[in-house]
């Protein structure tokens, strides 16, 4: 089993996740360069936080045109783990791996703070190993969190359990004030039907050791490792 991380230019929370995986998880990682167009030996695909191409356009647009998202895609459709955080959620939605879009934080300001998020759906690879309704606490660091779509699409998601996390109070309640950012329906983080695409605006991978403040992260990336290993080798998929 191995983790590629994707670096794009911009990136600025690469190392943090191959420290949490390799470091802390114990788990092979590597890096995988923007221009690369193959993904052939790894197990689970992360496009970790930052501001690729200096979110020029908007967050994200840019990044979904590089080479790398074409064998990104294709990683996905062949049923394999992908992991989108911040930035990288931003740009799985521009390459329309998972509907809806971003927007400015409500508040115009850039936000950065720790949040408290209700489990909502505990039958991904990323939540299998959490309790349904519990309450997580992660850091978020973002500008454009607000995530947007229409009523069709929120409908379709909730039709299809495909949110994965809701901001909260620390005691669970889904609140107009627990939500950081005007996210609708205080949306954090949504897979796609399939559930093997999964993309969140807090950072996991800053929250993996007590030194950083929570373990709760570790408890999300400790997740996919263990659906992972518990998969048959012959079940990875190369492209």
């Amino acid at each position: 089993m191995t983790v590629g991380v994707v670096v794009f230019p911009g990136s600025n929370c690469d190392h943090d996740m191959y420290h949490a995986f390799k470091h802390v998880l114990g788990v092979p990682t590597e890096f995988v360069w923007h221009a690369d167009t193959a993904l052939d030996g790894l197990s689970l695909v992360v496009l970790p936080g930052g501001f690729s191409y200096g979110d020029y356009l908007r967050c994200g647009a840019i990044a979904r045109f590089s080479p790398v998202m074409q064998a990104v895609k294709r990683f996905a459709e062949a049923g394999n783990p992908v992991l989108g955080v911040c930035n990288g959620f931003q740009i799985l939605l521009e390459a329309g791996l998972l509907p809806g879009a971003m927007l400015r934080n409500e508040s115009l300001k850039f936000i950065c703070r720790w949040v408290h998020l209700r489990v909502e759906n505990v039958d991904t690879p990323f939540t299998r190993g959490l309790k349904q309704g519990e309450v997580l606490r992660l850091p978020i660091a973002h500008a454009e969190g607000n995530y947007f779509a229409p009523e069709e699409t929120l409908e379709g998601l909730a039709a299809h359990r495909q949110v994965a996390f809701r901001y909260c109070t620390p005691s669970g309640a889904v609140t107009l004030e627990a939500n950081p950012n005007g996210a609708r329906q205080n949306i954090a983080g949504l897979s796609n039907r399939a559930g093997n695409v999964l993309g969140m605006m807090p950072h996991p991978e800053r929250a993996v050791e007590e030194l950083l403040g929570g373990t709760d992260g570790h408890r999300i990336l400790q997740s996919v490792v263990d659906h992972l290993l518990a998969r048959p080798a012959s079940a990875a998929a190369a492209v």
